[in-house]
């Protein structure tokens, strides 16, 4: 499929701090993307350079085809920076109308749509909201034209959990519509419910990209089984869909993808007397990945 973004060696140094490092990733179209990494990691750089709000070092980044400098380019991308800088008088309602102008107009339904969605009072002024009432009035600005491409830093930061589920849904329904969408999110139940691929950066440099399917087999069962006496765990290793096992304490743990009868079979002929399970969460796995540079531990 035709790529929406495609960077090649993006590299933006500052000073003597390297932000983002020979960064080349490619999101096609229909594509949710989760661009992930701990704060100070460079998504956020990365995403002012996808729009050119900011100019690399070296390297490039097309955008839809084009430059994020080219305003015909920029008009087909809705974009929630991390941190969205108005004017502090300014209403909400204010915002919607200008920048509503600027992207030609006729999206008056669609905002006041959104705007209900969300709850957001549009009278009042930016110096009266709360961090995730700014949030809001971003959302809506980002997505009120019904751009082809949103790249969005951090969409649910400030915003309750009633207001996260009602998020998701809205990018859930953009992305099945066709919808392309590159975020950035610490929120992993977000990630989980709409992106296709996770691509994890760190120190700046991208240590690893995996698609969802990956990263839910990595998501499987653990059992630990308790025994009477020392096992080894080869024993319980060779079972079917047991990827991995080792012992603790006398007792051993298998991670197993699929069925889990034959190594229950297995550790009942060996006489097990306790059985404890337990389901990784998809937060455990990206501290794993991050805390081993991307390979998997």
């Amino acid at each position: 499929m035709d790529a929406v973004i495609e960077t090649n060696d993006l590299t933006k140094i500052w000073g003597d701090v390297t932000a983002v490092s020979d960064l080349s990733l490619r999101v096609t179209a229909e594509e949710c993307y989760a661009f992930l990494g701990r704060n100070g990691s460079g998504k956020s750089t990365t995403a002012r350079m996808l729009l050119d709000f900011i100019r690399p070092t070296r390297g490039r980044a097309r955008v839809l085809g084009g430059s994020g400098r080219d305003p015909a380019i920029r008009a087909r991308v809705g974009y929630l920076p991390g941190d969205l800088n108005l004017p502090r008088a300014m209403t909400g309602a204010a915002a919607i109308d200008y920048f509503g102008a600027l992207q030609g107009g006729g999206h008056e339904a669609e905002a006041a749509s959104l705007v209900e969605r969300f709850g957001l009072d549009p009278g009042r002024p930016v110096r009266e909201l709360s961090t995730g009432n700014r949030r809001k009035v971003g959302l809506v600005l980002a997505f009120m034209s019904r751009p082809e491409l949103l790249i969005l830093d951090e969409p649910t930061s400030g915003l309750d959990p009633v207001l996260q589920e009602e998020f998701r849904k809205l990018l859930a329904e953009r992305k099945a519509a066709g919808a392309s969408i590159w975020l950035t999110s610490h929120v992993m139940a977000e990630v989980e419910r709409v992106a296709d691929r996770v691509g994890l950066i760190r120190d700046g440099m991208l240590v690893s990209e995996l698609s969802m399917d990956e990263l839910r087999r990595q998501a499987a069962d653990r059992i630990r089984f308790s025994f009477p006496g020392s096992v080894d765990p080869a024993s319980l290793a060779g079972a079917a869909n047991v990827t991995a096992a080792s012992v603790d304490d006398g007792a051993v743990t298998v991670t197993v993808n699929g069925p889990v009868t034959d190594v229950l079979r297995r550790a009942a002929e060996l006489g097990a007397t306790a059985v404890e399970t337990e389901r990784r969460e998809l937060d455990d796995i990206f501290l794993e990945l991050f805390d081993t540079g991307g390979q998997h531990p």
